[in-house]
């Protein structure tokens, strides 16, 4: 099996990326965006998820089988957050018994 080995001047630039996606969050947390606080730092959070699991953890260039395992995981990740928010969302839908 074949390894792939990255170049220093990929990591360097993939840490760079990061530090200015980190810069990018603690600039919009002081934003008033509205409702699309959520969405924007859920965003810059997914972005630097991405170039972690594909470059530090090598997924990038891995098995067929390793692709399909991180794939899967993002998806239960995207269920979990599905049902989380179905949960929150109809919170006051049913009134509260006794009052």
């Amino acid at each position: 099996m074949a390894v792939h080995i990255s170049s220093p001047r990929t990591y360097v630039g993939i840490f760079v990326a990061l530090l200015l996606l980190t810069a990018t969050t603690v600039f919009t947390a002081f934003q008033d965006l509205g409702p699309l606080n959520d969405v924007v730092a859920l965003s810059i959070a997914v972005t630097k998820m991405v170039l972690v699991v594909l470059f530090f953890m090598h997924a990038k260039y891995s098995t067929r089988l390793t692709r399909i395992v991180v794939v899967s995981a993002f998806a239960w990740l995207l269920i979990l957050i599905a049902f989380t928010l179905s949960d929150y969302l109809t919170r006051g839908w049913l009134g509260v018994p006794g009052k």
